[in-house]
């Protein structure tokens, strides 16, 4: 089972629209992942068109239209493993302990708001996954998406992808 996770699109406020090879892959998936902070609800109807499967949340900078639309946190079960995915879990100081504690069921959790890509796992909890964010990098050398997949109860080929810079 092949799986995009991204986050933090932010179209049109940081971006004009997507990168293409961000929405091939969308096509590629089984499973797409969002965490939140869409901004439009054009950018949640262009993944819900495109994707074969999408889990999404919303983010802080998602209005009332878009958190009528989606959960604050959303849970599934993908090939014997047991995902949550979230926008915000806090500061990164802390934050293994603080999803274990959250989330001690999980074996995987997605989250975003910081832009920053992160791949970590709690001691006694989920592995943790950030995909940064495809348009707005902040302070990070590039903007990135990251792919994964699901093999036999476990999570392997995890990825972070390196968009080009926009033109």
């Amino acid at each position: 089972m092949r799986l995009l996770l991204t986050s933090d699109t932010h179209v049109p406020a940081r971006a004009r629209r997507l990168p293409d090879e961000l929405l091939a892959a969308i096509a590629g998936a089984d499973v797409v992942f969002h965490a939140g902070d869409w901004v439009d609800e054009a950018t949640l109807d262009l993944f819900e068109a495109r994707a074969r499967r999408l889990i999404g949340v919303f983010g802080n900078n998602d209005g009332p239209a878009l958190r009528a639309r989606l959960p604050e946190v959303a849970y599934a079960e993908l090939g014997g493993l047991r995902f949550g995915v979230v926008h915000e879990t806090g500061p990164a100081q802390g934050r293994e302990r603080r999803c274990a504690e959250h989330f001690p069921d999980l074996d995987v959790l997605v989250f975003g708001h910081s832009h920053i890509p992160w791949d970590t796992t709690a001691q006694g909890g989920p592995r943790l996954l950030n995909p940064g964010s495809p348009t707005d990098r902040r302070r990070q050398p590039y903007c990135t998406y990251v792919t994964a997949a699901v093999s036999r109860g476990r999570l392997t080929q995890v990825e972070l992808h390196r968009l080009p810079p926009r033109t």
